[in-house]
């Protein structure tokens, strides 16, 4: 057993190094989410401010554009700019799980049946948003996703602070978050 939980530990501790996560020891944790979260007013386009960097998000000029779907979901267009300068856009379903706790949803991305965490920790709707997932590598481990939003390309370095110190507060790692270059971008959306 010890000998497994080694090869576990070595093997996550080269996947977190080489995508530049934090490997976390334990579950996910629960921070409070955004009370008396309105959909409607969360809808429309955000850009990338910081994130805590994933695998599947390489690129400058990071934005997304939530609509709502007719099932009462929403559809989450990404863009990127990748480093030849080409823009990549994905597309994803945000699922409204549990209608009691509307902040608390989970994403859905066409290439896997999984549905992942997609909690709104925090936002006032009209300037930044704080989204935070969390991925459980066999109940031993989590990789930890975070992404602070912002209506424009910037946000004041008071509102990041304060976003950090929520993520920060609930044990959540911030320190390899980055922050996206919003500039000389090609294609707004």
């Amino acid at each position: 057993m010890v000998t497994i939980l080694l090869l576990v530990s070595a093997l996550a501790g080269l996947f977190s190094a080489a995508e530049g996560q934090d490997l976390r020891f334990g579950k996910c944790p629960t921070p409070p989410v955004q009370e008396d979260f309105d959909l409607t007013k969360f809808l429309g386009i955000w850009y990338e401010i910081e994130k805590i960097p994933a695998p599947f998000e390489k690129g400058n000029c990071v934005q997304v554009n939530y609509t709502a779907m007719e099932n009462g979901n929403i559809k989450a267009i990404n863009q990127l700019q990748k480093s030849d300068g080409s823009v990549r856009q994905t597309t994803s379903e945000i699922i409204r799980a549990n209608l009691a706790e509307p902040a608390k949803m989970g994403v859905k991305y066409a290439s896997s049946p999984r549905v992942s965490p997609y909690w709104v920790l925090a936002t006032d709707y009209e300037t930044y948003a704080l989204v935070y997932s969390c991925s459980s590598i066999l109940s031993l481990f989590h990789l930890d996703y975070a992404w602070i939003l912002g209506r424009s390309p910037s946000l004041p370095l008071e509102t990041i602070i304060y976003l950090k110190g929520i993520l920060a507060s609930n044990n959540i790692s911030i320190n390899k978050m980055t922050a996206t270059n919003q500039e000389n971008c090609n294609s707004p959306m």
